[in-house]
């Protein structure tokens, strides 16, 4: 977040959750070349049919938002929704700080890894199997 001249790039200080804000992106891609994880990306064509809540446009980059708009209305994330719909648990999405919550349960009975542990970022995104 801290690479982008138009601060574009911000960290929402309840969930942690690393968001873009694409009217204020002006498509440098510092913050593509920052990513740790690799995990953004340059919006090359023009975009159509879009969705209020999660604004697109040519020449800013993205990233996945974990759904905040969703988080804010007390949902889950639409890949753990679809995930869960199809019968799969293969997403889970909750609280890591509430012991009693699916995902903490998880977390401490299975495995778990977070890509680039290494870097010490405290992500909160775990994952089973790698």
């Amino acid at each position: 977040a801290k690479v982008c001249p138009q601060n574009a790039v911000e960290v929402d200080p309840g969930s942690g959750i690393v968001a873009q804000v694409p009217t204020r992106c002006l498509g440098c891609r510092y913050c593509m070349a920052a990513c740790p994880y690799h995990a953004r990306s340059f919006v090359h064509e023009p975009v159509t049919n879009q969705k209020p809540d999660v604004p697109r446009g040519k020449g800013c980059v993205e990233s996945c938002t974990l759904c905040v708009h969703r988080i804010d209305r007390d949902q889950i994330p639409a890949c753990v929704e679809a995930c869960a719909a199809t019968g799969h648990k293969a997403i889970l999405f909750g609280d890591l700080n509430d012991p009693g919550s699916e995902i903490a349960r998880r977390i401490a009975e299975v495995t778990t890894t977070r890509v680039r542990a290494d870097l010490k970022l405290g992500t909160a995104v775990h994952y089973q199997g790698l």
